[in-house]
């Protein structure tokens, strides 16, 4: 193939990449040591991490690169959900990369900038493709779980910021 065409492809993988992904971006009141503490903390990431009236188990967290991360989440109707997810990235208090490895397949980058004594952060999930962030959206909700998470993440940081946690 000649290398013009590959320059093509690569360009139309670029260009479609805002088409299969979600993000919730916010400047959180809460410096970004805790901002970075209620993400790599088991006991915190579990309260506050999924779409509202989800519960959390975490039944494992090794925040490193190559580590695990399995969460079973327990919806109001009683379904569950366990998932598989395997940090890729991990750089403290700037950068979370992680592969999600089952139900909804995806690549997440959770960005995290100091902001004076508040924290901007920015969460993006990368899919295959559009088609199966649509697939992905009628199936398991997540666009608004997305949504919901980070407004979860939002009120537990509002709550936490003056307390010791």
């Amino acid at each position: 193939m000649p290398p013009f065409k590959k320059q093509k492809r690569m360009q139309n993988v670029k260009n479609d990449v805002g088409e299969r992904q979600l993000q919730f971006s916010r400047l959180l009141d809460a410096p970004i040591e805790l901002v970075w503490e209620v993400w790599t903390d088991p006991a915190q990431i579990g309260i506050w991490w999924g779409p509202n009236g989800v519960t959390n188990n975490i039944k494992k967290m090794n925040v490193e690169p190559g580590g695990d991360f399995v969460v079973v989440m327990h919806n109001p109707d009683g379904r569950k959900h366990e998932l598989e997810i395997v940090f890729r990235v991990i750089e403290k208090c700037k950068k979370i990369v992680y592969a999600q490895l089952n139900h909804f397949r995806c690549i997440a980058t959770i960005e995290f900038e100091a902001v004076g004594d508040k924290t901007f952060i920015r969460w993006i999930m990368l899919f295959e493709s559009k088609e199966f962030l649509i697939q992905c959206a009628k199936e398991y909700g997540v666009d608004w779980g997305l949504e919901q998470s980070g407004e979860r993440l939002i009120q537990y940081l509002s709550k936490s910021k003056n307390q010791q946690i």
